[in-house]
């Protein structure tokens, strides 16, 4: 389940048009299926911008393919198949983990609230939740 797709240095991912950057990657984004593809685009393009290939990932870019995902990613992690995502609903609200299936696209939020994102980062490490 790989992607690629071409960002600037200076942020943002390419769009459709060829000409503009998007800072969030979404369906808008100039995709790849292969990183040939990506090159054979790059290297037709004007090349006054800085512009890289990144590989597109559930763990790199979890929120794209996990649309219900919302609010701030801080880490992410892969275990059993699963996406875990420390994340921030809402700028200065509690830290949850997050649980993304990647066979049934569902996400579920763990109940429990965590005040810093170090406290929240001890569970995440140790996976001292139920998956």
């Amino acid at each position: 389940m790989k992607i690629f797709a071409l960002q600037s240095l200076v942020g943002g991912f390419l769009d459709e048009d060829l000409k503009h950057f998007n800072k969030v990657f979404d369906d808008w984004c100039v995709q790849f299926e292969s990183m040939e593809d990506a090159q054979l685009i790059l290297d037709s393009l004007d090349k006054d911008e800085q512009i890289k290939i990144v590989e597109i990932t559930p763990l790199s870019y979890p929120k794209y393919f996990f649309p219900k995902l919302q609010g701030i990613i801080h880490a992410t992690r892969e275990y059993e198949g699963k996406i875990i995502c420390i994340v921030e609903p809402q700028m200065g609200m509690s830290f949850r983990i997050a649980i993304c299936d990647l066979q049934t696209k569902k996400v579920r939020i763990l109940a429990t609230r965590y005040k810093s994102a170090l406290n929240a980062e001890g569970a995440f490490a140790n996976l001292a939740f139920d998956l």
